[in-house]
């Protein structure tokens, strides 16, 4: 069965009530705000439950230098700028 509730797909391998599908959809939204798909295989007593986001906006990295916490560099005076090119850089693992 296919329900579809706040725009969100739930598809179960068996037949459950338009409460019930509410209610993993309610369940699922309290822990992830983009979610897409709900996808249910009911074994007895057991819910396998495969959720599907939705793609999340990029994030812009912000680095603090010097006090500051900043995304880029285009405010910074020239004396700024030396001093963030004259840091140590670490390599990211």
């Amino acid at each position: 069965m296919q329900y579809e509730s706040n725009n969100i797909i739930l598809t179960c391998d068996t037949d459950i009530n338009q409460d019930e599908a509410q209610a993993y959809i309610d369940h699922y939204l309290e822990k992830f705000p983009n979610l897409a798909a709900l996808d249910i295989k009911i074994d007895s007593d057991y819910a396998d439950v495969t959720y599907t986001l939705q793609d999340s906006p990029a994030f812009e990295r912000v680095r603090r230098i010097t006090g500051y916490l900043v995304g880029t560099l285009d405010r910074f005076n020239d004396a700024k700028r030396a001093e963030e090119a004259d840091r140590v850089k670490h390599p990211t693992l």
